[in-house]
């Protein structure tokens, strides 16, 4: 084998490696969907820079999954 298939072989395999890495992380394959709701695919496309308390009250009353935030209210 050549040196440069060599070194894509070594590249790809460190791909895949970190997608599997981030995929065991992210609980994805611990749930039948991708979003609990629509609220929860709105919010994860769009609202997920300026989370709101709103948006804390819908995640616990939805049961949405994902990586947790702090959420610190103005004036604190």
């Amino acid at each position: 084998m050549n040196a440069k298939k060599v070194m894509m072989v070594i590249l790809l395999s460190l791909l895949l490696f970190g997608c599997g890495a981030a995929a065991r992380q992210s609980e994805f394959n611990q749930h039948n969907s991708m979003y609990q709701s629509w609220d929860h695919l709105k919010y994860s496309w769009w609202g997920y820079k300026h989370t709101t308390v709103e948006d804390a009250k819908k995640s616990q009353d939805q049961g949405w999954w994902g990586k947790e935030q702090v959420i610190v209210a103005p004036g604190q």
